[in-house]
């Protein structure tokens, strides 16, 4: 086996090969698989990574991926998530957008993956936090935020937490009550009715009870009566307090940074802002305001996009930036339109933000066509990989491989290889070439191996 199979976590191995979501556990620093029937609990004591696999407009996959931190996660297991998910980022061939998601603080796009909301609890899952209790039911008070997508912050059980402007969702054993502010949002009142049938069928067997209190109208109704008994008797409730969860952070101008290896090696790039500026072996950091976006080139290796991460997260305390300010990766090409809107030169058509290597099959089977290779039969919906950077990397030994079904190996001559600068990866060609440095590279078994001393 080669040396570089240290780089591939074995919780990742197989990722990626159905449309759907897949969650990993950081436990003890390394990634644990959750089960399917813990999806959408997360714990505010543990960090998670998740995978949305989805299909491509033509073939293929096309990858997200999200790690979630905890606002009681250690600083350990959030770093840790970050690496992972370079990782896994690199495992699915390096075209996955990654994103930061902090509890409290999650994008719609990482919320619509859970209908009709995630849970968030106190504690860990197995973590060195405190234990959740699953014997014994706990009453939970949560206020809820959204119009689209549901929010939901557990809060502490207590009359304070209650305010005109919001909507609550007290969860007993028996009943679940709804809580609307006076001024609460109608919208967000019908989604969080959604919120109560999922934990009354997921957390109550489908059995408990279900009541409506309305700010306002409190007296004289017996559910209203029940409700207030919970919080120690009727009494006015105060006016809501601004936290930083209701702090809603504004989009400045754009300013693009080198990234070499660490925050230290920070370069602000004085000029306009232009495609063109953008190099494929540099990263880049992307300071939106709102948004931090990290922009690594094609050839660049595992180990730069990391710093890069890194780089991010020591960017947004040295620079006193608000830490729910979110972080997205992208890879070159591969650019969201939220990330081209920010330069003033960007070419049409480039950086469509698949995933799925569509562009370059097709220009390879072009050029077998030329060449009289036979493509009929040839399968489009494997992922493709076009993982550049072990082909640049100085160290190790020079490795060639062929795929031949019938013809014995064949013999390449150093002299030969000059010239040979794109890797190939078309799965269920007949010929197949690849170049790659021994340390960073996984071959599949059964391949043949030349190796240059």
């Amino acid at each position: 086996m080669s040396n570089s199979a240290k780089y591939v976590d074995p919780a990742f191995q197989g990722v990626g090969q159905k449309v759907g979501t897949e969650i990993w556990l950081i436990e003890d620093f390394q990634p644990v698989p959750l089960s399917k029937s813990d999806n959408g609990k997360f714990y505010s004591g543990d960090s998670y990574i998740i995978l949305q696999t989805s299909s491509g407009k033509s073939s293929g996959y096309l990858y997200d991926i999200h790690f979630w931190i905890g606002r009681e996660s250690s600083q350990d297991e959030a770093g840790t998530a970050a690496i992972k998910t370079v990782e896994l980022g690199a495992v699915l061939g390096g075209h996955a957008v990654q994103h930061r998601e902090l509890q409290g603080f999650e994008s719609d796009k990482f919320l619509s993956f859970f209908k009709p909301c995630i849970i968030p609890l106190e504690g860990g899952f197995a973590s060195g936090f405190k234990k959740p209790e699953e014997e014994k039911f706990e009453t939970r008070l949560y206020v809820c935020k959204g119009k689209r997508v549901v929010r939901m912050k557990q809060v502490p059980f207590a009359r304070s937490s209650l305010n005109h402007d919001d909507v609550f969702i007290l969860d007993t054993e028996k009943k679940i009550y709804q809580f609307n502010g006076a001024n609460s949002n109608i919208q967000e009142r019908a989604k969080v009715l959604e919120v109560i049938q999922y934990l009354k069928d997921k957390y109550h067997e489908g059995t408990c009870d279900v009541a409506i209190i309305d700010d306002g109208k409190l007296q004289a109704e017996s559910d209203s009566g029940e409700f207030w008994v919970l919080f120690g008797g009727f009494a006015p409730i105060g006016k809501k307090v601004v936290s930083e969860d209701d702090i809603i952070l504004e989009a400045g101008p754009a300013k693009l940074y080198s990234c070499l290896l660490s925050i230290s090696s920070l370069k602000l790039e004085e000029n306009t802002l232009s495609k063109a500026m953008l190099e494929n072996y540099k990263c880049y950091l992307l300071d939106c305001g709102a948004e931090i976006f990290i922009w690594v080139g094609r050839v660049t290796q595992v180990e730069e996009r990391k710093a890069a991460s890194k780089a991010a997260e020591d960017f947004i305390i040295n620079q006193n930036i608000p830490k729910t300010t979110r972080i997205t990766q992208i890879i070159q090409n591969y650019e969201t339109h939220s990330f081209k809107s920010n330069f003033e030169s960007w070419p049409a058509g480039t950086g469509t933000g698949t995933s799925s290597g569509e562009g370059g099959r097709g220009k390879v089977a072009a050029l077998l066509k030329q060449q009289g290779v036979d493509l009929k039969g040839i399968s489009k919906g494997s992922p493709i990989s076009e993982e550049v950077p072990s082909l640049l990397e100085g160290s190790g030994k020079l490795e060639v491989w062929r795929i031949n079904m019938v013809a014995p190996r064949t013999q390449f001559l150093r002299k030969r290889l000059v010239n040979f600068i794109v890797v190939i990866a078309i799965s269920c060609f007949t010929h197949i070439i690849l170049v790659r440095r021994k340390r960073t590279t996984f071959w599949p078994v059964g391949w043949e191996r030349i190796v240059f001393g």
